[in-house]
This record gives structure tokens, sequence and C-alpha cells, in this order.
């Protein structure tokens, strides 16, 4: 199978290895009957060393906005996991580095062609809806959020699920009273077909 191939290529890919603090070892999952994928930024430092996407409260917050078990999660035959950067990007001032951007234009699109059954994208922070939005994007990831029904049915955009958002998340009550029943629904939906 094509995608066999193309996961391996990847797990071997150095393309910026020089760049990465604890060398590159990417992180993605996916399978050509994936349903839903999730484009986020990059692994952390706890994934780096897991290899399992998503591991860390971020992914627990994550899971738990979708309304869906690890199990679920980690169905690679309903969700691909398909960060903007594969691998950790290293330590920046305030937190982790940007994604580095070799990744999504290399890989992003030679994935995409191996998935036959999407229906739903996850973009989950400013780079990912940047990428794929262009121009359509909002000036903030807040004014995007809020216009969320605007991007779908192919499209569902979402802050980043990190701890760190929390203050965005009490600043901003209408995310969790609107958009996280929509994102549920929508979900529970697709896992029920």
């Amino acid at each position: 199978m094509a995608y066999r191939k193309l996961r391996k290529e990847i797990a071997d890919c150095t393309l910026c290895s020089k760049y990465l603090e604890l060398g590159p070892r990417p992180v993605c999952t996916f399978h050509p009957q994936s349903k839903i994928v999730i484009i986020g930024q990059a692994p952390g430092t706890r994934v780096h060393h897991s290899g399992i996407p998503w591991d860390d409260k971020s992914g627990e917050n994550l899971r738990a906005w979708m309304g869906i078990d690890a199990t679920q999660f980690y169905d690679e035959k309903k969700i691909a996991i398909v960060p903007m950067g594969f691998c950790y990007p290293g330590k920046g001032k305030s937190g982790d580095l940007p994604p580095r951007k070799e990744c999504a234009p290399e890989w992003h699109g030679k994935i995409f062609s191996e998935l036959k059954e999407v229906e739903l994208i996850l973009l989950i922070g400013k780079y990912a809806q940047d990428y794929y939005l262009k121009s359509s994007a909002e000036k903030t990831l807040t004014a995007t959020v809020q216009k969320f029904e605007e991007y779908l049915p192919k499209y569902f955009v979402l802050p980043h699920p990190s701890p760190r958002n929390n203050i965005w998340m009490k600043k901003n009550p209408w995310f969790k009273q609107k958009v996280l029943p929509e994102l549920k629904l929508i979900i529970h939906n697709l896992f029920s077909q």
C-alpha cells in the first residue's frame, strides 16, 4: 500500500534535523479510511519522548472537547493526526518554538492524496488556520473561532487545548457554550456512521 510507504518516508525524514534541539522524531498517524484529520501545531517534549500524538494534558482536553475517549481518538481508521510540524521544534523564550515550516509543504499534500474518506478537518491553532484558510482566516484566532460555522462542513476551527489557554477560555465563555456542543455533535455523527 502506498500509504505504508509514505508513513515510512515520514518516519525517516531528516529534512530539518539540524534545527531540532532533540533531533528528528516525526509524530503523525493516518490511514486511507480516516474520516477526521486533526491538524495541530507540533509535538511537545512529552510527545517527542513517547512518540504518541497528543499524549499530554492538551490531548486530554482535546478528547474532552470532541466527546470521545482515547480508544476512539487513536483509531487511525477514524482519525488521522497530521500536525503542522511533525517533530518537536525546541524551546523558545515563552514556550515551545513554532512548528517548523518544512513539514506541511513537504508532506501534507502527499498525506491528503492517500486519504479518500475525509469528512472533517480540525484546524487547531493559528498556524493551521492561517495555512489552510489563507485569506479567509480572520486577523485573530478568537475572531476565526467565533466564525467557526463559516468554515463548515470541511473545517472546524479551534484554539489550542493547552492548559495555558485556560485564561482565553474564561474570557470567551461562548466557546464552551456554543462551539464545543457543535463539535461534539458533528464528531458523534461521524463516529455513528
